[in-house]
């Protein structure tokens, strides 16, 4: 009978000869397609620099308190503690970036979709016109400034103009120092701005689509416009809605720079503090870097589990 005790040192010669296997073929087939890896290998070495290192490098010292100055010292789940027992900023910080996420993420997506679809059958020199139009936002950089014209708080702003010559109101509204009024406009500013590269994406995607797939479907019984939407072309762009929904969530996470030139930083009440600007906070003016990892790596997580979900969630797409 096998003794017991022997059951470990077994199942260990099993997975060190598993892995040593393993480790083997992959050996034998970078080997065999060496000039595939060799032309990948500067998007892999600049990847694992200064992506992949990074972000192991901020999860390691979210666990230590590391103020730049002296020696990271290991404190371990005290940040995390912190974070969200202790940090009433912070909380507050998650309830707007998801606030944001929910509101723009979905409408951008689907309007970066819709405007596409819509612009998509139109002569090619008016297609590349209008998409140019709905992208400039995005390129511009600093587009957003023009709606600190738009809502500036005295008489010269153009709304306030607007409204105290329509009887409105009679004083200037202090759009920006007025909680109440700061979140809808930033969301709407940031709706504005939404149209980027997965608006791009979409384009390319509906040129892409086989147009023979059309002609079978209405041979199907596909009978509408619609139909030929849910069982034709979205199936075909899976790939593009797959990173127009990456890049959405990802952008609506990591918005900062426009609340901040609009509302302040930090804004009023922290009316418009998401966790990039406490980030951005704790590790750029602070300088409490553990505490800011920590924050990053919270952040991180989140933004790959909601990926997960949303590309869930298109795999079901004319399934």
């Amino acid at each position: 009978m096998m003794n017991r005790a022997n059951k470990p040192d077994i199942a260990k010669g099993y997975i060190r000869a598993y892995i040593k296997k393993r480790v083997k073929n992959t050996w034998k087939e970078m080997k065999r397609n060496k000039i595939s890896y060799l032309f990948i290998a500067p998007f892999l070495i600049l990847f694992i620099l200064f992506y992949f290192v990074p972000v192991l490098s901020s999860i390691g010292l979210s666990f230590t308190y590391f103020n730049i100055l002296e020696k990271p010292r290991f404190i371990g789940w005290t940040n995390y503690v912190n974070l969200f027992f202790a940090d009433d900023v912070f909380l507050k910080a998650v309830k707007n970036t998801f606030l944001f996420a929910v509101i723009t993420g979905p409408i951008s997506f689907f309007a970066a979709f819709l405007i596409a679809w819509m612009i998509n059958d139109l002569k090619p020199k008016l297609r590349a016109f209008l998409t140019l139009v709905f992208y400039a936002p995005t390129i511009s950089g600093q587009a957003y400034i023009v709606w600190k014209f738009f809502f500036s708080s005295d008489i010269y702003g153009f709304v306030n103009g607007w409204l105290m010559k329509l009887g409105i109101t009679y004083s200037p509204i202090l759009w920006f120092e007025d909680e109440t009024y700061i979140m809808p406009i930033l969301i709407i500013v940031v709706l504005w701005m939404s149209l980027g590269t997965g608006f791009l994406s979409f384009i390319a995607g509906l040129q892409n689509v086989d147009t023979s797939l059309f002609e079978a479907g209405y041979v199907d019984g596909v009978k509408n416009r619609w139909q030929e939407l849910w069982y034709i072309t979205l199936p075909s762009m899976k790939p593009q809605l797959m990173f127009g929904a990456v890049m959405t969530i990802t952008s609506s996470f990591a918005i900062h720079d426009s609340l901040a030139a609009l509302a302040g930083f930090p804004s009023v009440n922290y009316a418009a503090h998401t966790v990039v600007s406490h980030l951005i906070d704790y590790g750029s003016v602070r300088f409490e870097m553990g505490y800011a990892s920590a924050i990053a790596t919270v952040l991180f997580l989140t933004m790959i589990l909601c990926n997960k979900l949303v590309q869930a969630l298109l795999r079901k797409v004319g399934s």
